[in-house]
């Protein structure tokens, strides 16, 4: 399986640290998060990455190229950020008409990435996305999942005041190609997956849940709790 790392954003809510460092090379305890998700999926099931950047391009460049991992790496460089969907549709071609990972590079996390990856082979009929999930100790400000007692999702609240319950949506998925052609059927370049996307597959998408360890590296609190957690 190959897998799409987002790395791209600009991290605006953990400056004055991200006035110099890309949010996917921030450090804990010394290693910068990509780091984390090159060891955890280059380890365990995953062939090959692709990296996409923006925001502080050359420090991203620089550590792919010290990485031991550099031969398993494909960066991509986006001139104009094209949203988390649109990433996926522009890099079509990577994914060689297999199923596929997205993840968030700029997220803390620990989890078998090897059962992930056999919870969507034998998902049921009709799946087309692994969504993992975690408990969320900020249910306010994450997107929250209703599912049925098969695992299937049934629906999604994105940052609500009052969310029912803290099951999360951990930014962490699994595709079928034919996600690719509904990212095509919008026309359009720019697509955020959370908004325009997660919600045509409710019923159609199942969830793997992340009980070891993940956290939204989003501001400077939750970095301090990472540093400690960890």
């Amino acid at each position: 399986m190959r897998a799409l790392l987002l790395a791209a954003g600009f991290g605006t809510r953990l400056r004055p640290i991200t006035d110099r460092v890309p949010k996917c090379l921030v450090p804990i305890h010394g290693k910068p998060l990509l780091g984390y998700w090159l060891d955890l999926l280059l380890n365990n099931g995953v062939e090959r990455t692709l990296v996409n950047t923006h925001y502080l391009p050359d420090a991203v460049r620089q550590f792919v190229a010290d990485s031991p991992w550099r031969d398993s790496i494909d960066l991509v460089y986006e001139d104009t950020l094209l949203g988390t969907g649109g990433t996926v549709l522009a890099n079509r071609e990577f994914f060689s008409d297999e199923p596929f990972m997205v993840a968030h590079a700029d997220n803390l996390t620990r989890f078998d990435a090897s059962a992930f990856i056999s919870a969507h082979h034998n998902r049921p009929t009709g799946v087309e996305i692994t969504v993992m999930t975690f408990d969320t100790d900020a249910p306010q400000t994450c997107g929250i999942i209703e599912q049925d007692a098969r695992g299937i999702v049934q629906r999604f609240h994105e940052k609500s005041a009052s969310p029912p319950g803290k099951r999360a949506n951990a930014a962490v998925y699994i595709f079928e190609p034919s996600v690719l052609d509904f990212l095509g059927s919008l026309n359009k370049k720019e697509i955020d997956l959370s908004l325009e996307v997660l919600p045509h597959y409710l019923g159609r998408m199942q969830c793997f849940h992340n009980s070891d360890y993940h956290r939204d590296i989003g501001n400077i609190e939750s970095l301090r709790l990472a540093q400690l957690e960890f």
